[in-house]
């Protein structure tokens, strides 16, 4: 790899080298959200945001006492627990059917180009494994099981092994189209801004239940992808966030 790789995407995306994006162009718009893999495991209805008495905790303090955290107890998360996470980093507070949903973290023109996969270990209610949150109606999809799971997404993120010992990893799934049908080859910039803004509210929305977080970047992105069965191109993991009860 050419040491100027990050000096020429840094470059290369700059406006004054930008063509028409494929909304200047008048291209249709692409979906809000990708259907779930295909399931024989059934679906989870998680309990519903409004209903979930967490989050108590003053922001000033979650934001002073915010740490990586890397050791967990065996305390498993309650449902209500990890439904109110995956509201804090993706929940749906509004939506205009085809054009735009408007979610609890930012997102460069209303995006939101990210899915989030589960990697489960200790969550009651829920099989250890690997599931699919559907943002839109706030439920999980159970994928199907898959021979030591959690062992190879942790092989596959440089053998980091506090993956193994935590409750659930959270795994963000870039569909690049998304955001750049609107903003072109810049939008990378901005899914990887955008991925920033949810790893920061699953370490304060953490903090607030008792837990804590750890987001990992480091991955092997084709190994990683194969799992998960992306194209890595279009769509692609781009981050990884690992909680647990402290």
């Amino acid at each position: 790899m050419s040491r100027d790789t990050g000096r020429q995407f840094m470059e290369k995306t700059q406006y004054r080298h930008l063509e028409p994006s494929d909304q200047q162009k008048g291209l249709p718009q692409p979906p809000l959200e990708i259907s779930p893999p295909l399931s024989t495991r059934g679906t989870v209805d998680l309990p519903a945001p409004t209903a979930i008495p967490f989050g108590t905790t003053p922001l000033k303090e979650a934001i002073e006492t915010r740490r990586s955290l890397r050791q967990y107890a065996d305390t498993p998360l309650s449902l209500s627990e990890l439904s109110y996470l995956l509201w804090c980093t993706q929940g749906v507070s509004e939506s205009t059917p085809g054009k735009a949903t408007f979610r609890t973290v930012p997102s460069a023109g209303a995006r939101h180009p990210f899915e989030t996969a589960l990697l489960v270990n200790r969550v009651d209610g829920l099989e250890p494994g690997l599931h699919w949150f559907v943002a839109s109606e706030h439920r999980l999809v159970e994928l199907e099981a898959k021979s030591a799971m959690a062992e190879r997404i942790t092989e596959a993120a440089y053998n980091q092994s506090f993956i193994l010992r935590s409750a659930a990893t959270f795994i963000w799934i870039a569909d690049a189209v998304r955001t750049t049908w609107r903003y072109g080859e810049r939008g990378y910039r901005y899914m990887h801004l955008d991925a920033g803004h949810v790893c920061q509210n699953l370490y304060l929305a953490a903090e607030s239940i008792g837990a804590g977080c750890c987001a990992i970047g480091a991955f092997t992105d084709e190994t990683m992808n194969d799992l998960l069965g992306l194209d890595g191109v279009n769509q692609f993991v781009i981050y990884l966030g690992v909680v647990g009860k402290r």
